[in-house]
Formats: structure tokens, C-alpha cells, sequence
């Protein structure tokens, strides 16, 4: 297999280094032989993340089709999002699909999981006769992972504390981590309270709230991309309970987006799309509530991998980098025109590539 070699500055660090690419892995030492070289100068970033994305799924229906995921993963990975964590997902994603090399890698967890009690439920919420046994086995059968819920409609029964700290204490004594969904004050609180790893859509979280998650190493997913695009709608709407809730909720994540940022809660960067999620637009999002660019980056970069268990731009790392031409921790824009992305150590070529298949460079072949 070809030997690729690429220099530029390495991020977060921001030094200047050479990386050569074997197969699926990252070294910085110099492999005997020569190395075709497919980038010099810019900037390279861990590959994008969207932390919290339901590829594959038809909206009506929420019917997982195929073709509609691979199209999804395509467009991730021409975009330069290499990884995906998929927090709920209408059946299990064939292993063909996980392993096509053309796709970003996955983290998955399952089915969605509802507690009975829950009214309202419209979406496509699994609910087992036994809630804590039916995460378990989840998170058993994915990436370490399980998707709960904490509520749903906003005025009628939320999962109680109990049963969440039953399951989340079954899920982590299995070696898991647990994922909920959470929009109103009560269920974030109960979620928060007992022991949730990941809290996505972060509505009404409060500083003694984000203080407990940070203790533990937790992780908020506002989701920015999912609610922003309806506020100007629901503006329109009557005066009423529910209006209130939505809007106040969106408010809230302002606040809770900087706050969690500040006392050490990891911020991912989730857009909870169907299809094709723009994970620049929700860095855009990050930093339009007060993240720092750099802080917002991370969130869809090297943070996100982090929290998720896969390393940045190391030493032995897969093969997933974005290059770009300028600095995003100063421009994040650049993200929307990557010079080079490579997914499990194969470039994909965009715009305005300065990839040179087959120039043997004489400073990689020295």
C-alpha cells in the first residue's frame, strides 16, 4: 500500500510537524522507502465529529433505509466529518455498512429506550418491559453506549430518578455510558441527578446541574442545529404553555452551553440530523452562545474523539484528518472548504485539493 505524507500544523498543538500515513494509521517517524506526498503547509485537525446524528432515517416514518445512510455517510465524509455517534438508531446498522470504508466510523447505541411511564410518545421509542436489562444489552451489543430518556412532552410524566439511577447504575457496572435525552426542567434535573454520562439537547440545565456532570466527566449536546431553525415559527404561534417551554428551552442552552464549557463539562457538537448533518453549522452555533472559537472546534474535533474514546493526531492514531488552508480555531469557515480529508487513511479529494497523486516528494523520500 502506498505511503502518504503530509506536513502541516498539527492541531490542537499548533506545531508544525510531518505526518506519514501506513494504511489506517498516523506515525510521525519517517517509514523506510519513499512516500507519496499529498499535502505541504496548512493546517490539520483531528476528523469531525457529529456527536449526535440519526443517519439513515426517513423523517415521517423514521423507516431506517439504506441507501438513504449511505448517502448520509457519503456527504459526512466529502464534508470532512469522519466519525459519527449515533445516540438512537430504528434497528441495528448492518455490518456492511459499519465496515464500508468509504463512511465515517461509528459509535452507536441502539434503540432508543423509554421508560413506560412516558405519555405522549410519538417518535420511534422502544419500550421494554424491562428498561435497565434492555440498556444494558444495548450498550452490550454497540459501542458501549445506551439512549434513554429522561422526558418528553413537556407537561406530562418524566422518568422518575429511581428508575434512571437503576439503569445508569446497571449500564456502568457493565463498563457503559448512557445517553439521554432530556428538554424539560424535571427530566434534565433526574437525569443529571442520576448519573447520565452524556446529556443531549441540554435544555434547563442549571450550574449545580453542570457542576455534578462536570465531577463525574460528563458531556452536554445542545444540538443547536436542531431547534434554532424552528424558533421564528414558534414565534408565531399563540401564547401559550408550550410556546413558552420551546422558547424558554432554546434560551436556556445559551447559558448552559458557556457554563458547562467553564466548569469542565465536555461541550460536543451534535446537529441531530437524518440525513447529512453540517457540523460547521453547529460550531457556528457553539460560538454565536460565547464558546471560544477554538473551544467550539474542539467540540466537532479533538474533544468530541477524545470523550468518545478515539485519539486525536497521534502517534499510531487512525488514519481521519482534515486539512484546511487557515487557522479555524481563529477562522472556523475554512472548515466549509477542506484542502484535503482523510477517512481510514484513503484522501478524498475536494475543491481546491492540493493532493498530487503520484509527485514523490524528494523531502519524503530523503
Amino acid at each position: 500500500m502506498e505511503t502518504l505524507h503530509l506536513r502541516g500544523t498539527v492541531l490542537p498543538e499548533g506545531d508544525v510537524r510531518d505526518i506519514w500515513v501506513l494504511g489506517d494509521r498516523l506515525t510521525f517517524a519517517r517509514p523506510t522507502g519513499g512516500a507519496t506526498t499529498v499535502l505541504d503547509g496548512g493546517y490539520l485537525l483531528p476528523g469531525l465529529v457529529d456527536a449526535h446524528a440519526h443517519p439513515g432515517h426517513e423523517p415521517a416514518t423514521m423507516a431506517f433505509d439504506a441507501d438513504r445512510f449511505t448517502g448520509a455517510g457519503l456527504a459526512y465524509a466529502e464534508a470532512g466529518t469522519t466519525l459519527l455517534r449515533v445516540p438512537g438508531h430504528r434497528a441495528p446498522i448492518p455490518p456492511e455498512l459499519r465496515g464500508d470504508a468509504r463512511l465515517p466510523r461509528l459509535v452507536t447505541a441502539g434503540e432508543w429506550l423509554a421508560w413506560a411511564g412516558l405519555e405522549g410518545l410519538d417518535g420511534p421509542q422502544t419500550v421494554p418491559a424491562d428498561l435497565t436489562a434492555a440498556a444494558v444489552a444495548q450498550a452490550r451489543a454497540n459501542d458501549g453506549w445506551c439512549k434513554t430518556y429522561g422526558d418528553w412532552e413537556p407537561f406530562t410524566a418524566k422518568t422518575p430518578v429511581a428508575a434512571l439511577t437503576e439503569l445508569c447504575d446497571a449500564v456502568h457496572a457493565a463498563g457503559g455510558r448512557v445517553a439521554a435525552h432530556c428538554q424539560t426542567a424535571e427530566g434534565t434535573r433526574n437525569a443529571v441527578l442520576a448519573g447520565v454520562d452524556s446529556i443531549e439537547h441540554a435544555w434547563y440545565l442549571t450550574e449545580d446541574l453542570l457542576t455534578a456532570l462536570a465531577a463525574r466527566g460528563g458531556a452536554v449536546t445542545p444540538t443547536w442545529s436542531g431547534f434554532l431553525p424552528l424558533v421564528a415559527d414558534v414565534r408565531t404561534k399563540p401564547e401559550g404553555e408550550r410556546k413558552t417551554w420551546f422558547l424558554d428551552g432554546v434560551a436556556s442552552l445559551r447559558t448552559a452551553t458557556v457554563t458547562a464549557h467553564e466548569l469542565g463539562v465536555t461541550v460536543l457538537a451534535g446537529t441531530d440530523a437524518l440525513d447529512f448533518g453540517d457540523v460547521v453549522t453547529e460550531i457556528e452555533h457553539l460560538i454565536a452562545a460565547g464558546l471560544p472559537a477554538a473551544v467550539a472546534v474542539g467540540a466537532a474535533s479533538w474533544d468530541a474523539r477524545r470523550y468518545l474514546g478515539f485519539p486525536g493526531l497521534t502517534e499510531g492514531a487512525p488514519a481521519d484528518l482534515v486539512a484546511v488552508p487557515d487557522d479555524p480555531r481563529r477562522f472556523p469557515a475554512v472548515l466549509r472548504r477542506p484542502t484535503l480529508v482523510l477517512l481510514r487513511g484513503r484522501p478524498l479529494v475536494t475543491a481546491g485539493s492540493a493532493h498530487r497523486s503520484g509527485d514523490r516528494s524528494a523531502a519524503a523520500d530523503a
